[in-house]
C-alpha cells in the first residue's frame, strides 16, 4: 500500500510498530491520533485495552522535525475512566467548514466529543446508525467519506428521518453528496480517504473490495473530482475488519519552514 501511495506521488511518512506489547490492530493508527493545521495533536482513548498499547507520545518528537506542532491535547488517559472516542474512526471532520460529523455508539463518549469540539472549535453534527441487524454502527467512518468536493455516504444506515434530512442538507451545502446503501457499506465503499499528491491533485484513496462495491455512476461521479488509487488489503478487511481510511492518519500539520 505505501509502495503504491508513493507511485501516486503521495507523501507517506512510515513508523514501524514495536515489537512488544503485541498490538495486532496497529496498522490503523486512525483511531489514536489526529493532526490538524493549528498545529495540535490529539490523542485518544481507545475501548479495547490491548489497543490502548498503540498510542505513542514518543512519535511526536519524530514528527516535529518536519511538521510545527503546536500542542499535544492527550485524551488517552480518559480510556481508564470508561470513556472512549476512537479519533477519525469516531470523528469525520470536515476541516473546511470546522464541523465534526459523529454517529453514536460506545466508542464515541459524548461527553469527550463535546470537550474535544470546545478545544478545536468545531460544531457537531451528530446522529445514529445502524447495520442490517439494526446495531449501531461502530465507527462513523464506516458511514460517511467527505472529501472537499464530494461525500459517500450511507443515509440509509440513519433510520430517523429527521437526522438523516439534517445530515445531507448539512453535507449538500458544501458538496456533492454520492448515497450509497447498507449492502455497499459492508464492502467498506465508505471507507475511504481524500488526499493531495505531490502536485496537489485529489486523490481517493479506496480498498478494491470498496471500489468494486461502487457503481459505474457512483465511480463517473468521484472521477470528475478525484483520481481513484485502488489498494488490495483483503487479508486486513477480514481479519482486522477495517479498510483502507482506518489505515492512514492524515497529516495536517503546517510543515517547518
Amino acid at each position: 500500500m505505501v509502495r503504491l501511495l508513493r507511485s501516486f506521488k503521495i507523501n507517506v511518512v512510515v513508523f514501524d510498530d514495536t515489537v512488544a506489547p503485541i498490538k495486532p490492530d496497529a496498522v490503523f493508527p486512525n483511531n489514536w491520533i489526529s493532526t490538524h493545521d493549528d498545529g495540535t495533536v490529539v490523542l485518544y482513548p481507545m475501548m479495547a485495552e490491548n489497543r490502548r498499547y498503540e498510542v505513542r507520545p514518543e512519535l511526536m518528537e519524530q514528527l516535529s522535525k518536519k511538521y510545527d506542532i503546536k500542542r499535544i491535547l492527550d485524551l488517552s488517559y480518559q480510556a481508564a475512566t470508561g470513556k472512549f472516542l476512537e479519533g477519525t474512526g469516531s470523528i469525520v471532520f470536515d476541516h473546511a467548514n470546522r464541523i465534526a460529523y459523529a454517529c453514536e455508539s460506545p466508542r464515541t463518549n459524548a461527553d469527550l466529543l463535546s470537550k474535544l469540539c470546545r478545544e478545536l472549535d468545531y460544531d457537531i453534527v451528530g446522529f445514529r446508525a445502524s447495520d442490517l441487524k439494526g446495531i449501531d454502527v461502530y465507527h462513523t467512518n464506516v458511514v460517511m467519506t467527505l472529501c472537499d468536493d464530494y461525500a459517500i455516504i450511507c443515509s440509509e444506515s440513519i433510520d430517523d428521518p429527521i437526522e438523516r434530512k439534517m445530515l445531507l442538507n448539512q453535507i449538500s451545502k458544501s458538496r456533492v453528496c454520492i448515497e450509497i446503501s447498507r449492502k455497499q457499506m459492508y464492502g467498506f465503499a465508505a471507507n475511504g480517504f481524500g488526499v493531495l499528491d505531490a502536485d496537489h491533485d485529489h486523490n481517493l484513496v479506496i480498498s478494491r473490495t470498496a471500489f468494486e462495491n461502487l457503481s459505474k455512476d457512483q465511480i463517473a461521479v468521484i472521477e470528475k473530482y478525484s483520481k481513484i488509487v485502488v489498494v488490495d488489503i483483503p487479508n486486513i478487511e477480514s481479519m482486522g475488519g477495517g479498510s483502507a481510511r482506518c489505515m492512514i492518519t492524515g497529516i495536517h500539520l503546517p510543515e517547518i519552514s
